[in-house]
């Protein structure tokens, strides 16, 4: 499952690939692709990193052993990840963004990017120039 808003509204930075603590009812979810990065954030605190925002619906036969849809999850990563991770996003305006969502050898990685948030301008221009490229391939593809 992939965060496309994140490429939208960030510059990105730098990537790197965490593991994630899950509940089973929420691994069954995510293999059924029953999840939304869109409005998720990651934060370190106590030299730990939480995942917030990412909604993971409930499994339809869970019963009562399902999980609670948002909330926080834990990220594993090595020590030394963290201590650069918290150096990174005390500079100004870097946060904690998952791009991405996926499974190697049975176990769900997250992709985390370092990325700086995007103006509105900054917007309009990656829009303009989008849009140019595309307008560029189709004036090439009709002198064929």
């Amino acid at each position: 499952s992939e965060n496309r808003r994140a490429r939208h509204d960030y510059f990105i930075e730098d990537t790197m690939e965490t593991g994630i603590v899950l509940q089973g009812t929420e691994v069954k979810s995510l293999r059924l692709g029953k999840v939304n990065l869109r409005d998720s954030f990651a934060r370190v605190e106590n030299g730990e990193v939480f995942l917030y925002g990412m909604h993971i619906s409930p499994y339809e036969q869970g019963n009562r052993y399902n999980h609670d849809p948002i909330r926080p999850r834990k990220l594993l990563l090595h020590k030394r990840e963290i201590r650069r991770l918290v150096g990174k996003t005390k500079e100004d305006g870097y946060t904690l963004v998952p791009t991405r969502l996926y499974f190697i050898r049975g176990r769900c990685k997250v992709e985390l990017a370092l990325a700086k948030g995007k103006k509105l301008y900054d917007k309009r221009d990656a829009a303009a120039k989008r849009d140019a490229t595309r307008r560029a391939q189709q004036a090439l593809g009709h002198e064929r």
